[in-house]
């Protein structure tokens, strides 16, 4: 059994990822901030969901719903950690009681429109934290990470195919730029201190847990409710939407190369190499949820990158990464629980 820290473990992806490991037998500590960027009753779900622990929640309030939270899911295999990963010396304190033989940082500020209102803040918490998590492991002597980037740090270019060695030094929003400073930070520190460290651009993740502002969750409930869907452009922009269980498979293959491999630094596509052009996911949904979307049509967004695409041939020679779910089924799966959760007045809802 080996211990694993993940930052931003109560988040879509991070739940999943903490679920897979618990699952696989290893020892989970989750660290974090359940920050106001949406509703922190989401995010308590998501542990509940991940652990298998179903049953209503009476909310209070935050502090001592996250109280309760902690005591609920205590166990020798898993230990929630509700700290800010710019606290250094809090960071300090934890690694030195855990010894991991890893860290996950999947926290951050998530959102490239977001990031255009709140510029500081996104630089504050996502530079600076994976600064001071970083410092944390090297004053702790951990060795080993995975840290997730995002496809948007390739900003616009005339390339159909987004491969890792592509230029990324132009980058189109404060999102962007910031991860893009993480890599940065990942490479020095591998440099100077010997962190191995495996980056991974993570293309357009979507599934069950999915934050309520990203798209296919928005036009679920929008669809849902009857209202019209905000159409920007033409439709013709594409994304490489990927399933969030093949971005575990991802995470969990990167975990085991670490594992196997010293002194190295490398950034690593996780896509599912099919784009999908937003026309395409419209009526997608419209055929999984069985209803027709009206819609708003608006132009272009500042920050918008025109299409993604992965190139993961990178990550199917150094991880054997091999994405298996086709979208109309991640879709669906998306749908349902979507669905249920609204049913039950929670998670879906939420």
């Amino acid at each position: 059994m080996s211990t694993y820290v993940v930052t931003g473990g109560a988040g879509f992806i991070g739940s999943h990822v903490c679920g897979r490991l618990a699952e696989l037998g290893h020892r989970v500590v989750n660290v974090d901030s359940f920050a106001d960027n949406y509703d922190y009753r989401r995010k308590v779900a998501n542990v509940l969901e991940s652990l298998h622990m179903p049953g209503r929640v009476q909310w209070m309030d935050k502090e001592r719903d996250l109280a309760w939270l902690s005591a609920c899911t205590a166990s020798g295999a898993y230990r929630l950690v509700c700290a800010d990963i710019r606290e250094e010396a809090a960071l300090a304190v934890l690694f030195a009681e855990e010894r991991p033989d890893a860290v996950i940082h999947l926290a951050a500020l998530p959102g490239v429109r977001a990031s255009m209102a709140q510029p500081a803040l996104y630089e504050d918490v996502n530079v600076k934290g994976t600064l001071s998590l970083l410092e944390a492991m090297r004053r702790c002597g951990i060795r080993k990470w995975v840290c997730a980037s995002s496809s948007s740090v390739y900003g616009n270019t005339e390339r159909t195919i987004l491969s890792e060695t592509d230029c990324t030094d132009m980058p189109i929003s404060v999102y962007a730029a910031s991860k893009k400073s993480c890599e940065l930070l990942g490479h020095t520190y591998s440099h100077l201190y010997g962190i191995d460290g495996l980056m991974l651009r993570l293309f357009t993740v979507y599934g069950e847990r999915q934050r309520p502002d990203l798209a296919i969750h928005k036009f679920t409930a929008m669809i849902e409710r009857g209202e019209a869907l905000p159409f920007y452009g033409d439709g013709a922009s594409v994304r490489d939407y990927t399933y969030v269980g093949d971005i575990v498979d991802g995470i969990v293959l990167a975990l085991d190369y670490a594992s196997r491999h010293e002194r190295f630094y490398e950034i690593v596509n996780l896509g599912s190499h099919r784009p999908v052009a937003l026309t395409e996911l419209v009526s997608t949904l419209e055929s999984v949820t069985g209803r027709t979307a009206s819609l708003t049509r608006l132009p272009d967004q500042p920050g918008d990158m025109a299409g993604t695409c992965a190139d993961i041939g990178k990550a199917a020679r150094l991880l054997g990464y091999r994405p298996s779910m086709d979208f109309r089924a991640g879709i669906a799966r998306f749908a349902d629980w979507y669905r249920a959760g609204s049913a039950q007045d929670g998670a879906g809802g939420i």
